[in-house]
């Protein structure tokens, strides 16, 4: 059987299978195919704007080195006019973060990006390796998210930054997705679904460029294009709940190819019926065009207004109903009545609307938070409680 010509091109011979949806592509057209998706989700959410100083969160992983190649190449090309540095962070972690740091460094030389490095230890005075031998294994990965987020908002405060780009890609969101849902906890799918997440009420905004894009394919990038990155996983996140979604997004896609963005896709829809409705997806109408979107994702949110809409037109549905009353009401049409048990203290004040949190700062180094005392100062207060003796 002779070798299959790209579907792009129809000149080369196809080297790559896209995952995301079974075409064949040579390396050239892979490598444009990628960079004009990522270029798309760019333009169509907005952003940058021209001379704006960005920060890469740079970790040495493929994701973020493809992230750092993908926006110098974009920035050259498109004349985005931005001005890029790579920001990382050393969680302190030996064996793991201290290579994947050298990493970075080469990367900072072969970009030609300048690099700012940030540690644990500097900012918390606890390293993971210290935080792990003080709590074990399980729950540190709450403890690292914390701080990193933090450390790379302290980092582009110290380079008088205001916009961070990490290298979340599709997978990542996916798997946050069903977090959410597994946990139950629909508000916080607008804030993991959000291409940008921050803004005017906060010191930095972050954004996902490849927000679209799958694992499989950014390392298929990296490899066409013989990048230089650091693959070890963290010796520390095998404990992780994040661990069991993305086993199952794993076998969720050998099944279905496009299941990863059609739960992205959902993840978007779900956000919008949270009450800020704060959403922020691609703005991207032509499904097959390069765009963003799963080919077979047709659905919006409205879908769900307007079956509400149609159910509330129909009228004979009076005779399925049963009436619920306490006993303190009159019974004479027959309505079942229910006991009453009066309300304790507690569940009155949890009755209670909660009030809207307000961002401020904390009283203690200073970072945005809704509460007095940052998460992050918390989780440290609590470490120290419980220090070992040991030299920091």
């Amino acid at each position: 059987m002779p070798p299959a010509l790209c579907m792009r091109c129809n000149a080369q011979r196809a080297v790559v299978k896209r995952p995301k949806n079974y075409h064949k592509l040579c390396r050239e057209c892979f490598l444009a195919v990628f960079e004009d998706e990522v270029h798309h989700t760019i333009i169509s959410s907005k952003l940058f704007f021209p001379g704006e100083r960005v920060a890469i969160g740079a970790s040495g992983g493929k994701d973020s080195t493809v992230l750092a190649s993908v926006m110098k190449t974009l920035n050259e090309r498109h004349n985005y006019g931005l001005d890029l540095v790579l920001l990382s962070v050393d969680e302190g972690i030996k064996g793991y973060r201290d290579d994947s740091l050298e990493t970075v460094k080469r990367n900072a030389v072969q970009y030609e990006m300048p690099l700012k490095i940030v540690g644990y230890d500097t900012l918390y005075g606890w390293t993971m390796d210290q935080v792990v031998e003080t709590i074990g294994k399980k729950g540190n990965c709450t403890y690292c998210g914390v701080f990193r987020r933090q450390a790379l908002d302290r980092g582009a405060k110290m380079l008088e930054i205001k916009h961070v780009v990490t290298g979340h890609n599709a997978d990542d969101i996916a798997e946050t997705v069903l977090m959410n849902l597994l946990r139950g906890d629909l508000p916080r799918l607008s804030r993991s679904t959000n291409i940008v997440t921050g803004g005017s009420s906060s010191d930095v905004k972050r954004s996902k460029p490849l927000k679209y894009a799958y694992e499989k394919e950014i390392v298929l990038y990296a490899y066409h294009k013989k990048l230089d990155y650091f693959s070890t996983e963290c010796i520390y996140s095998p404990e992780a709940f994040r661990g069991t979604a993305r086993t199952l997004i794993k076998n969720l896609e050998k099944v279905r190819p496009s299941a990863i963005l059609d739960i992205v896709r959902s993840g978007e829809d779900m956000a919008r019926l949270t009450p800020d409705k704060n959403e922020n997806a691609c703005a991207c109408d032509d499904e097959g065009s390069g765009g963003c979107g799963s080919a077979t994702t047709n659905g919006t949110a409205n879908e769900m207004e307007q079956l509400e809409a149609k159910l509330s037109k129909t009228n004979d549905h009076a005779a399925l109903e049963t009436e619920i009353k306490t006993n303190g009401q009159s019974s004479s049409d027959g309505a079942v009545k229910l006991p009453v048990r009066p309300r304790r203290q507690k569940e009155q004040a949890a009755a209670a609307p909660t009030p809207l949190q307000k961002l401020g700062k904390c009283i203690r180094c200073g970072y945005m938070s809704s509460q007095d005392i940052c998460q992050a100062c918390t989780l440290v207060e609590r470490l120290n409680k419980n220090r070992p003796e040991i030299e920091i």
